[in-house]
């Protein structure tokens, strides 16, 4: 009987330490993190007073990101905070997504009582990094609108006791703020895992051939979700230290 095509929705346990689960995506995660990590130490250490064409055109880069985020925020104080957490969230996940295409990832394993296991797997394709990733941004957010502007106030965004109106919109709102969890998670693991279905339809029906223009638009999806994460993030700092409105 012809195998047919597997796809496993949750990561799979590679092994333990100290009591927690080690699994694929896991692996694969310090695999990106150590790989910026080294790329930061080598374009620091080649930072010259006279750049070349591409610690300029780096530069440029960035301080067009900067000047973005500084716009965006209305205020280069605010810029500073907050910079290096928009362009770390967009630099993990395109990275983790560019992963995906380097071989190895997914097709290197071994075979357990679930049957193939793959040594490494795509981050992102992983619930448990998503929601992660979106933790983090969600708490960013609402302790970035509290520190700004008070508990009081932020919290009179959600809770508005002037009139009838202003209260179903406040709680709205509350409901809106903890929705953007399962928004953030779902939007990117839903766009990475059903590309990678995709992927592996194509692979299973036109070998060669098939996987290469969806392979070439999911580099495309890949560098668009992470800007997209990124970019939500900033936008909601933004809301977050908005004046209420009554």
């Amino acid at each position: 009987m012809e195998q047919g095509i597997h796809v496993a929705l949750s990561a799979e346990k590679l092994g333990e330490w100290l009591g927690l689960p080690i699994t694929n995506t896991l692996l694969t995660s310090w695999i990106v993190i150590l790989f910026l990590v080294v790329l930061a130490f080598i374009v620091g250490s080649r930072l010259k007073m006279v750049p070349g064409r591409l610690q300029t055109l780096l530069e440029w880069l960035f301080g067009f990101v900067y000047d973005y985020v500084a716009e965006t925020l209305g205020s280069r104080a605010h810029a500073r905070r907050f910079f290096p957490l928009i362009v770390t969230l967009f630099l993990f996940i395109f990275t983790s997504n560019m992963l995906e295409f380097t071989p190895g990832i997914g097709s290197v394993g071994f075979f357990g009582e679930h049957g193939f296991a793959p040594l490494l797997r795509s981050v992102n394709t992983d619930l448990n990094v998503t929601l992660a990733l979106a933790i983090i941004s969600f708490v960013v957010i609402e302790v970035t609108g509290v520190a700004v502007l008070g508990f009081f106030k932020y919290a009179s965004k959600f809770i508005n006791t002037h009139s009838v109106i202003g209260f179903i919109v406040g709680i709205i709102e509350l409901f809106s703020e903890v929705a953007r969890l399962i928004s953030f998670s779902f939007r990117l693991f839903g766009n990475i895992i059903a590309g990678e279905i995709l992927i592996l339809v194509a692979t299973h029906f036109i070998p060669y051939i098939g996987p290469v223009p969806l392979m070439l638009f999911e580099v495309f999806v890949g560098f668009i979700q992470a800007a997209i994460f990124a970019i939500l993030t900033l936008f909601f700092i933004k809301i977050a230290i908005m004046e209420p409105v009554h």
